[in-house]
């Protein structure tokens, strides 16, 4: 059979692989705990899943239109004033399939052969391979621990050059829960007022689950608004992540280009999810700030549990559930059969002998660490953590 040459120039989310393997175990009767899928274990807010019903009862069930529904787009303009204080109108928005297809709408619209897009790692893993399916060149820089895992504004400054035309990162950020402050934020904003030819992508999906406070969104700064593109959905600040809506909200000329992109693979999102979408929008975020509340609890916990292995160092996550703890300390040891290479070798060894799920930070783009999300109860969280402290515990 002969494929596209398309399929060899990115590879499978190392996410969805890490999720199958342990699905895949689990069928064999195996007790897996999954701790490598981003998806909150909480169910749907029930006026969410009520307005859900009634647009099945309404008939929302016919061909919206591409960039979805008129009073869908009016809500996430609502949404953006009352949490952001940012304007935009409905046709600064365009709303699609999650935001993994609001952002591969974005970089098919922006990214010719050889165009560079600067990418901090760590990163969430699509990013790179999105780029690349578009046969863009990703332009990484390495952050660190020390830093916070986020970037400074010199060193983006270094990194742009003339083929520069894209700046992705995510705050709060996936793996690492680095969150920009608003004077980060103001500094990176200065090195992109003097360079006009590049855009940003700032993906806010996690934008709720946000330990520190206020979430801060580099649109605020409105010499250079016109070329941001906030990425943004539902899927995790109100656990509906089976739903499949995001957004983005950018210039009309970024919208209109991505909706043409739109038009030609999925047309609209799904009806019933767009109706859905404006309660969960506009209406009460309690059960939002109570999932918060738990996943703080659990991050608490968690953090305890890594300090009992030894050799591992994290930084505490300000965003975001998961955790991204260094386990180079392992590196190099051995159980007598098995010799730990590097994270994809340790997540894979942690898998079949602890039954835990984790993904390599290799995916993101640190090969020193592996990320663990907390989204699995507190009770699956304790006990996959107990099986990891005793498998690493084998390693000598």
């Amino acid at each position: 059979m002969s494929l596209s040459a398309r399929l060899q120039r990115f590879s499978e989310p190392e996410t969805l692989r890490m999720a199958k393997m342990g699905r895949e175990l689990r069928a064999k009767g195996f007790d897996v705990i999954d701790l490598s899928l981003g998806e909150p274990d909480f169910d749907t807010p029930q006026h969410i899943k009520e307005a859900a019903k009634k647009a099945v009862e309404e008939n929302w069930s016919h061909y919206p239109p591409v960039a979805g529904y008129p009073d869908l787009r009016e809500a996430i303009c609502t949404k953006l004033k009352r949490d952001n204080n940012l304007d935009y109108k409905p046709e600064n928005i365009l709303v699609s399939t999650g935001a993994k297809q609001s952002i591969a709408n974005l970089i098919m619209a922006l990214i010719d052969k050889d165009d560079e897009v600067v990418i901090p790692t760590p990163y969430w893993v699509s990013y790179s391979e999105i780029v690349k399916m578009s046969e863009g060149s990703p332009v990484m820089i390495r952050t660190s621990a020390a830093s916070g895992y986020k970037v400074k504004a010199a060193e983006v400054e270094a990194a742009i050059t003339p083929k520069t035309k894209l700046f992705m990162f995510s705050s709060p950020s996936n793996p690492t829960g680095a969150v920009y402050t608003k004077e980060e934020l103001a500094s990176l904003a200065e090195v992109f007022r003097r360079h006009p030819q590049v855009y940003i992508m700032s993906d806010e999906i996690y934008e709720y689950i946000n330990y520190n406070g206020k979430h801060e969104s580099i649109a605020q700064f409105a010499d250079i608004k016109d070329r941001v593109v906030i990425i943004n959905g539902l899927s995790k600040g109100f656990a509906m992540t089976g739903y499949r809506l995001g957004y983005i909200a950018g210039s009309p000329e970024i919208v209109k280009a991505c909706e043409k992109i739109q038009g030609q693979i999925t047309s609209g999102a799904n009806a019933v999810t767009q109706r859905a979408a404006i309660t969960a929008l506009t209406t009460d975020l309690t059960p939002s700030i109570e999932m918060v509340k738990e996943f703080e609890q659990r991050k608490k916990a968690i953090m305890k549990l890594l300090a009992e292995l030894p050799g591992v160092t994290c930084n505490e996550p300000d965003g975001a559930f998961y955790v991204f703890p260094d386990v180079s300390a392992y590196f190099g040891k051995s159980d007598g059969t098995t010799t730990i290479n590097g994270a994809d070798e340790l997540c894979f060894y942690i898998l079949e002998n602890a039954y835990v799920t984790t993904v390599t930070g290799k995916a993101f783009g640190e090969d020193k660490c592996i990320r663990i999300a907390y989204t699995n109860s507190l009770s699956k969280i304790e006990e996959g953590m107990a099986r990891i402290k005793a498998v690493l515990a084998k390693l000598k």
